[in-house]
């Protein structure tokens, strides 16, 4: 995998990689190609060595014993940042470095699969960055992203789409879903707005008043 550092742009999203079930390759480089900077948590490291990607940030609680010298020898430079706070998880830590660092957009992979707890942590808990850095959660098989005002994309019929409240969502009204929502809510674990698509060729159209929802482009 070759190094990344085609952009140096802290409006190009950021890319950061959890410890999760790997992408496909052709994700992962299409990321690594406009990413001016990869964060990568401690947990992941190795397998992130592995696959021959420079990496500009190492950063976890380094709970787990890492030979950070060997570690130096094959990313110079790297930055390391050590984060022993147990009350966040790694990846809050990464997104608020990035955050810290000036970044706009930050790009997440290897935050889903293995562990159910970790990802659903991860899910829920980017939304309460929502306001500070545009942030987008990938793998192979969807996109996330948390509601932000009013969302607005063109996609065409039958793209599978989801509305996923993180707690109560309300207000919730949509245009160009085959199953619109009018002034309504969403709770999860009660009701939520799982599989439902765009309508035809055009644009849809998301908004709520209050809560946090989750918008989840997925496919199979």
């Amino acid at each position: 995998m070759s190094s990344h550092h085609i952009v140096r742009d802290e409006q190009e999203p950021a890319l950061l990689i959890a410890n999760g079930d790997a992408c496909h390759p052709e994700l992962l480089g299409q990321l690594l190609e406009w990413s001016p900077v990869v964060v990568v948590l401690d947990s992941s490291v190795w397998r992130v060595l592995d696959l021959g990607i420079k990496i500009d940030v190492l950063l976890g609680d380094f709970d787990r014993e890492l030979d950070l010298d060997a570690i130096r020898a094959q990313q110079f430079p790297l930055e390391i940042i050590h984060t022993p706070d147990q009350d966040k998880t790694d990846l809050e830590k990464g997104i608020e470095y990035l955050i810290g660092r000036g970044f706009s957009a930050v790009n997440i992979i290897w935050a889903t699969g293995r562990r159910a707890d970790h990802s659903l942590t991860n899910m829920t808990n980017i939304v309460r960055y929502k306001e500070q850095i545009r942030i987008v959660m990938l793998d192979d098989h969807s996109r996330i992203f948390p509601l932000v005002g009013r969302y607005e994309k063109w996609y065409v019929a039958g793209t599978p789409l989801s509305l996923i409240p993180v707690g109560t969502v309300s207000g919730i009204k949509t245009d160009g879903l085959k199953y619109n929502l009018h002034n309504e809510t969403l709770t999860l674990g009660y009701r939520t707005g799982s599989s439902n698509e765009s309508a035809q060729d055009g644009f849809v159209r998301v908004e709520a008043q209050t809560g946090d929802l989750l918008i989840m482009e997925c496919w199979d």
